[in-house]
């Protein structure tokens, strides 16, 4: 019998308030799962706007624990259509302690996992690192009704060694939730670039591991930042089978998981690892000892 799963990805826009994006997720996922997605993934910080464009200490009241209002209604939601739902939102775990996180509910509404984001950006309004903690989880894949998946959260998504782990621990889709976009005075130079810079690590990070991909990224102008939204999901070979727009939408796809041990067959690249040279990188950097003269 084909395993086969149906991914939904949702990408929106701040809608102005945590009720108003709920809402509007809770339409989206309405949508998806009417259209047959089992497993619905909703963009980075989905209920509310991107707050890291600057570091105000009023944005962290954007935050809530878990569960709370947001878990709370996507749980309701899994349960009453029966789907996964992916849901990523800024998680105050404890007093002066926030995360950017990711809660995973079953198709029953129950808790199949968290993750927390390990990689934090600081760059010119990503400025990540004045809210969030590190991860403490690990690359932990997440078993759901439908397929184990693998979770990271947009600067995650640069790094092959993160999708690696999340493999080499069972995972079957890759998710990365995202909120990534043009600087105003970058675009017209760079944008271009920028945008098939990322779908190609997305597209590199599905063909190196024989893994099916889903990245869900937001839309629309906050502040200086435009997100530029092309959600994407992409095959174990690397193929691009959905892409989204730059609106608001849900962007569906049949995922067969019985092709991952087909292209792994093909494709043996996780048979071919040399695991006993790979020491090199548990370290920063591997350069050479600095000499310093005898005294």
């Amino acid at each position: 019998m084909t395993r086969s799963v149906k991914l939904g990805l949702v990408q929106m826009k701040d809608a102005g308030t945590k009720a108003a994006m709920i809402e509007n997720a809770s339409k989206w996922i309405r949508d998806a799962a009417g259209r047959g997605a089992q497993v619905i993934c909703l963009q980075e910080l989905f209920n509310g706007p991107y707050p890291c464009q600057s570091e105000d200490h009023r944005n962290f009241d954007l935050a809530e624990p878990i569960p709370g209002e947001s878990t709370e209604a996507m749980s309701k939601l899994a349960a009453e259509l029966g789907v996964v739902i992916v849901v990523p939102l800024f998680e105050r775990r404890a007093a002066g302690l926030y995360h950017n996180t990711v809660v995973v509910m079953d198709a029953d509404g129950s808790l199949a996992g968290v993750y927390r984001k390990m990689h934090i950006p600081d760059d010119p309004l990503f400025y990540e690192k004045f809210y969030f903690a590190p991860g403490d989880l690990g690359f932990r894949p997440i078993q759901t009704k439908f397929a184990k998946l693998g979770v990271g959260i947009c600067w995650d998504q640069w790094y092959p060694e993160a999708a690696r782990l999340f493999a080499l621990s069972g995972a079957e889709i890759l998710l990365y939730p995202t909120a990534i976009g043009w600087i105003d005075e970058e675009k017209d130079e760079f944008g271009a670039g920028q945008l098939d810079a990322w779908q190609t690590t997305m597209r590199a990070h599905s063909i190196a591991n024989g893994l099916w991909l889903g990245a869900p990224n937001r839309v629309g102008v906050e502040g200086q930042l435009e997100f530029w939204g092309s959600s994407i999901i992409v095959s174990p070979r690397g193929e691009v089978v959905c892409e989204g727009s730059q609106e608001e939408g849900v962007f569906i796809a049949d995922c067969c998981l019985d092709e991952i041990d087909l292209v792994r067959t093909h494709w043996p690249f996780l048979r071919d690892r040399r695991i006993d040279a790979y020491g090199g990188l548990l370290h920063r950097y591997n350069d050479e000892p600095i000499p310093f003269p005898k005294p």
